[in-house]
């Protein structure tokens, strides 16, 4: 009789796969030895790998290559990545050595394209774009910016205001881009993004305020779709609207050559996801250059902001099961020690979902859990309604420390859940490890930050 938590997987699930393998009854990620991570830093834990930033950027860079020479498109590709997904300075840096753009949306990511292209990280040929509604210190960094010189910052216009505030900022000529509001999906609260421009209002707006304005360059059409690129009705729907509005307003505007398709690719969330990147890439090339050639217009340079896919797959987080709670006849929860509401926000918040696997005991029997972490708010669970599947684990045993790690968590969670202050219950933030690999391959560790202390705290708290 298969009953052990091993047996589980392979009846579910084609495993081992991709980062996922196995070392006797313990799980390795990407050749990382997880246990042997447990046993010199302990729990709970959260990790950078660092390496799979750059294997994401490229494997992007080779689709596009790939339907590009498919199908002959005459416009080039540029990958940006958008800095809110994660600010830390080890992502930025990882993600510019592979010859990315960025893309910002406040302030203070100015002040830190600044220090990035003061250390020679980011040079005058990176597109940096200025995307999100921009308030007045925004509107003086941008211009403060394209006043030093860097001519490739690109200011995406939001609203009606944004281009005379601009212009009042900037010194010189410079280029803009104008995000069109799309339309959500039909299960939003609201029909109409809050961000950008209608698509019937564009044309006239950029006849009335650009076309003869000779220190504004249109440059670029922002294309956003809140959900992200997938392969539905929805999505080829409001393609194919923005479409319409790129031909068109490429016929009276020459200097259009920039297509932005923001919306972000999917991160793997499950050992059964199924996502075929190359074929929604080279959908999107095809019905850019069908659309175009109807119209009779130059087909546009494309540009893409990935966020989460850039550096959602590089995270991880690890927890040790303290305890077991039966509180009835059906339940059991294992609870966890640290939080879920603090250490993963979107699992909370928006019912994100995130593969969840334990390190070790694969070669025990299983049981059917919830997972409860350590704050005193009901909310604070993971359970099958956040969870793609029921939640089994080996068979709790007091004297077996059991581990559980949730992977692909390096979009947004620092960023959402906060990072260094106040938590829920005063949960402290786990220690941070980030991995990578030298020149021969071999895996090396470096200690980021340390878990939260009782100082940190009470000097936010004003105790000292």
């Amino acid at each position: 009789m298969n009953t052990r938590y091993i047996d589980l997987i392979d009846q579910t699930f084609d495993f081992p796969q991709g980062e996922f393998t196995l070392d006797e009854s313990n799980l390795n990620f990407h050749g990382i030895d997880l246990m042997g991570l447990i046993n010199t830093y302990g729990t709970p834990l959260k990790f950078t790998y660092l390496p799979q930033i750059s294997n994401n950027i490229n494997k992007v860079k080779a689709w596009f290559s790939d339907a590009i020479n498919k199908h002959n498109y005459q416009g080039n590709y540029h990958y940006c990545y958008c800095t809110k997904s994660a600010h830390f300075k080890f992502v930025l840096d990882r993600a510019l050595q592979n010859n990315v753009h960025i893309e910002t949306s406040s302030a203070i990511d100015i002040d830190i394209v600044e220090q990035l292209i003061a250390t020679g990280k980011i040079t005058k040929q990176t597109f940096i774009l200025c995307n999100g509604f921009k308030r007045d210190q925004y509107i003086t960094n941008i211009g403060r910016l394209l006043n030093n010189g860097q001519t490739n910052c690109i200011p995406i216009v939001d609203n009606y205001e944004e281009l005379n505030l601009l212009s009042k900022a900037i010194e010189q000529n410079y280029k803009i881009g104008i995000r069109i509001a799309s339309e959500e999906e039909p299960k939003f609260e609201f029909y109409t993004s809050r961000l950008g421009i209608g698509y019937k209002n564009i044309v006239p707006f950029f006849k009335e305020h650009i076309q003869n304005n000779p220190k504004v360059e249109l440059k670029m059409l922002h294309f956003f779709i809140n959900t992200g690129i997938r392969d539905n009705a929805y999505y080829w729907n409001e393609l194919l609207k923005c479409l319409r509005v790129y031909t068109a307003l490429k016929k009276v505007c020459p200097s259009l050559d920039s297509l932005n398709i923001g919306g972000g690719f999917p991160v793997k969330n499950s050992l059964n996801f199924d996502f075929d990147y190359a074929y929604m890439i080279e959908e999107i090339i095809n019905q850019i250059q069908l659309t175009c050639s109807e119209e009779n217009v130059p087909v546009p340079d494309i540009f893409t902001e990935f966020g989460s896919f850039t550096v959602g797959e590089s995270g991880a987080s690890i927890f040790e099961v303290l305890y077991q709670k039966q509180q009835n006849d059906r339940e059991k929860w294992n609870m966890i020690n640290s939080s879920f509401i603090t250490t993963l926000p979107d699992s909370w918040a928006i019912n994100k979902r995130f593969i969840m696997l334990p390190i070790n005991r694969w070669k025990d029997t299983y049981e059917r859990v919830l997972l409860g972490g350590l704050t005193c708010d009901s909310d604070d669970y993971y359970n099958s309604e956040q969870h793609i599947n029921a939640i089994y684990l080996p068979k709790y045993d007091s004297k077996k420390p059991l581990y559980i790690g949730f992977f692909n968590t390096g979009a947004y969670q620092e960023n959402i859940g906060g990072f260094g202050g106040l938590q829920h219950c005063l949960i402290p933030n786990p220690q941070h490890i980030l991995i990578d690999r030298d020149e021969a391959g071999n895996i090396t560790t470096e200690l980021f930050c340390q878990q939260q202390t009782k100082e940190d705290f009470f000097k936010i708290l004003g105790y000292e």
